[in-house]
């Protein structure tokens, strides 16, 4: 046996004994089928158009609650994992049914180790595609309560969250001087001396305006307070084409 004075075989020994750590597999489950599938069975395809008629052009488009949020699938608070879900709930269902269990839709699937935090948006990037082309273009769909095909579109109405998730979701700081996404730039903040945590007492702004809580000085903050409620942001102010 030929002992070699080369290093690299010492070097990929090393590099074989060490510790492996895998790779973070996305794990996506497609929409469209499923969205399908609720229309495809007599069971629930009539259940999808429980609404009153006559209130929507097209009834049997698909309205969707998008909620996320993280949880260690160990159940060992001892170790820091999180594991992220993104579920999706069908509110063409009646309040009976859209809350079960049996029909909320798991899309996406985050591994651990560490939240994904404001990188969401890179796991999220599947499904958006996906409900851009349901909106956009749509998918024929088998109504088994009417025995024809129809375009079904969907969209997201709402986000179900925690407010740490809502700052990951929606690209909006939940913590420090502007942590209000209702009041925005106005936000009523100041700074605690002593306990250096950031205190906000713009709250009586929301009351009517003849209310007595407005000029009660001494309860509060030691102001009158006579400023409208912020004017709330809507969704187009911030769209950039």
């Amino acid at each position: 046996m030929e002992i070699s004075d080369d290093h690299s075989t010492d070097e990929f020994t090393k590099s074989v004994k060490k510790k492996k750590i895998p790779a973070k597999v996305l794990r996506y489950f497609p929409l469209k089928p499923r969205l399908q599938r609720l229309y495809m069975s007599s069971k629930t395809a009539s259940h999808m158009k429980w609404h009153v008629d006559g209130r929507m052009e097209e009834p049997r488009n698909v309205r969707l609650g998008l909620a996320s949020d993280g949880f260690n699938p160990f159940g060992n608070m001892s170790i820091s994992y999180s594991m992220w879900l993104v579920v999706l709930i069908p509110y063409n269902l009646p309040p009976w049914m859209c809350m079960k269990q049996t029909f909320f839709m798991l899309s996406l699937l985050i591994p651990g180790p560490t939240a994904p935090g404001n990188d969401i948006d890179i796991y999220l990037q599947p499904l958006i595609d996906e409900l851009n082309d349901l909106w956009e273009v749509g998918v024929e769909t088998y109504d088994a309560s009417t025995k024809q095909n129809f375009c079904m579109r969907a969209a997201i109405l709402w986000t179900i969250n925690d407010f740490p998730a809502y700052a990951n979701l929606l690209g909006w700081s939940t913590k420090g001087k502007f942590a209000c996404p209702i009041c925005n730039k106005d936000c009523s903040s100041y700074r605690l001396q002593n306990g250096r945590k950031w205190c906000y007492m713009g709250h009586r702004r929301f009351l009517p305006i003849d209310h007595r809580f407005r000029r009660d000085k001494k309860s509060f903050d030691g102001n009158e307070e006579h400023r409208a409620a912020p004017k709330h942001c809507l969704g187009k102010m911030f769209y950039i084409n």
